[in-house]
């Protein structure tokens, strides 16, 4: 991976998008069905794309939400539609173009009540402000808790941690996380048709008679999510510990929860920026160049990282605020896999109500340090494949204490035992580093080289090698059995998966996996290459050497 000279400093002006004509783009250019770069692709996230690039239009959002109401209706949801954005350029011309729709079907649509928009801004006239992803959850099951019937949904509006010219929009079902395989594809088939048809079946209002629709009512999303939050953190013991902490929410969506989290509990908390502005202009250059909201990212984070000293713990989330980044006094920004690793062993043994039985939930490309902190505190791992989406059933029926994902994204039960947001929420994970410092005295940092001292050190990274649309198509399906070598940098191998252990789900490549090492290769979703996520427990050589070999593997796999 080459890092780009400008990787960790601000941007310059000039290279800033131009807002006026990322819009324009999004009303003007009209996407072509027949072209896949066009169509309507719902991936691990939902749809996104640009409009400059005829990827993410009006078009697109029409179509998607008029195909969201008919799967809707076939499925016999009568709920309200609970509905989040983000502060993405984007975001609120897709927000307008899917109110239009879904009033024009009379939706029972909740939208922001306006306390999500920064203080000082003007919320009257029917204004409505951000909301962040995991609000969005917390919401659509508090309603849906106890019912038999009439059961909520919802649709979040961003495009997640991508850069300033990208928009997204997502489907949550009633069970409040990310859909499934088989949702994601009803709705994007039926999408991709009405584009062909040339939008013939959408019917839609003007915005503003939508906006004043008896079927659009506002939702106080910052009360709800921001009252709620002593019932899955312990906000006394923030309250009165005497740190000092700091959260920057990056522009994002919860730009308004944070003085409102800080007030209602009295925490030592400085918000270090309320600013919304979508260029992103404050943000420091990822290491490919771009500007990307990405909290795990030490380039994205590098202006935090340079005022580690000033607070004992710092974090920041992403633009929808389902990822989180934590910095700690000791060591700088955490590495996402080391902090998953001190969360699980920190709420495990310091959460009595939740069931003994309560697993742990990870990713398959997650580090082999939860495996170990699990087994030393007697749970039991679920390992799938790459996704939050299969994290929902545990996290909604108790049986996952936690579910985390290796790029930052986590979630986990109330205090109680009970379900708080079955989608990633980065708010619980950047308090739960300021509980675990308060109630312990040392810090997320401090904590991991604890567990280091205990299982032992990894050595964790992510390469990518180039490979071609058939060759990708070809990792995605192999077998085990092509698999014919016995060893894997000079130890036994023990594992040849292609599903995942957990659920028995196809992973999409392939994870090898010997006592102290492992790789795992995914074909890439949005560029010719296959990403190899590989890690060891005995050095950095070690881990060069799996990741040599395994590169040879997979290639003379996918000659096989």
């Amino acid at each position: 991976m080459s890092v780009d000279p400008k990787a960790g400093h601000l941007p310059d002006p000039q290279s800033l998008v131009d807002l006026s004509r990322l819009v324009s783009a999004y009303y003007t250019l009209h996407p072509d069905p027949a072209n896949p770069a066009e169509a309507v692709s719902f991936g691990t996230s939902g749809h996104r794309g640009s409009s400059l690039k005829s990827a993410f239009n009006e078009d697109h959002i029409l179509a998607i939400t008029q195909a969201i109401v008919e799967y809707r209706e076939e499925k016999g949801i009568t709920g309200p539609l609970f509905v989040a954005m983000d502060t993405h350029a984007l975001s609120e011309p897709a927000f307008r173009s899917a109110l239009e729709v879904l009033a024009a079907h009379g939706v029972e649509t909740r939208i922001d009540n306006g306390a999500g928009l920064p203080a000082g801004s003007n919320t009257e006239g029917g204004s409505y402000g951000y909301t962040p992803t995991p609000a969005l959850s917390h919401a659509i099951l508090n309603y849906n808790g106890g019912r038999r019937n009439g059961f909520a949904d919802g649709v979040v509006i961003t495009p997640s941690h991508n850069p300033p010219e990208d928009g997204g929009f997502k489907y949550n079902p009633p069970n409040g996380g990310p859909a499934d395989t088989d949702v994601t594809k009803a709705v994007q088939d039926r999408a991709n048709q009405i584009l062909r048809d040339k939008l013939k079946d959408v019917k839609r209002v003007p915005f503003a008679q939508a906006l004043k629709a008896e079927a659009t009512r506002t939702h106080d999303y910052v009360g709800e999510y921001v009252g709620d939050l002593k019932l899955v953190l312990d906000m006394e013991a923030i309250a009165g510990s005497g740190l000092k902490l700091a959260v920057d929410p990056l522009g994002g969506a919860g730009v308004a929860f944070w003085p409102r989290i800080a007030e209602e509990y009295k925490l030592p908390l400085t918000v270090l920026s309320t600013l919304v502005d979508a260029t992103f202009r404050f943000m420091h250059i990822d290491w490919d160049g771009k500007i990307r909201m990405d909290c795990s990212s030490p380039y994205a984070m590098a202006g935090m990282i340079q005022n580690k000293d000033k607070f004992d713990v710092s974090w920041a989330c992403d633009t929808d605020h389902d990822r989180h980044g934590v910095v700690a006094k000791s060591v700088g920004l955490l590495n996402p896999n080391h902090y998953l690793s001190v969360a699980i062993e920190y709420l495990f043994q310091n959460r009595s109500e939740w069931s003994k039985d309560a697993a742990v939930g990870k990713t398959l490309v997650s580090s082999s340090m939860i495996d170990r902190v699990a087994g030393g505190i007697g749970r039991k791992v679920l390992e799938v494949p790459v996704g939050f989406k299969w994290f929902v059933t545990g996290l909604s029926d108790g049986s996952l204490g936690f579910g985390g994902e290796e790029s930052a994204g986590a979630s986990f039960l109330t205090i109680a035992g009970k379900s708080w947001s079955t989608d990633k929420d980065g708010p619980i994970m950047g308090l739960l580093a300021a509980e675990m410092t308060a109630r312990t005295g040392k810090d997320p940092g401090e904590l991991y080289q604890a567990l280091t001292s205990k299982y032992g050190t990894p050595a964790y990274q992510r390469i990518d090698a180039a490979a071609t649309k058939e060759q990708k198509a070809k990792l995605a399906k192999l077998s085990p059995e092509q698999v014919t070598t016995k060893e894997l940098a000079g130890e036994p191998i023990t594992q040849v998966l292609t599903n995942a252990p957990g659920n028995g789900a196809a992973i999409g490549g392939l994870k090898v996996a010997t006592a102290n090492g492992w790789f795992a290769a995914r074909p890439s979703g949005t560029e010719d290459v296959y990403k190899i996520y590989a890690e060891s427990f005995q050095g950095e050589e070690h881990l060069r050497q799996i990741q040599d070999e395994a590169k040879a593997l997979v290639d003379a796999a996918l000659k096989s």
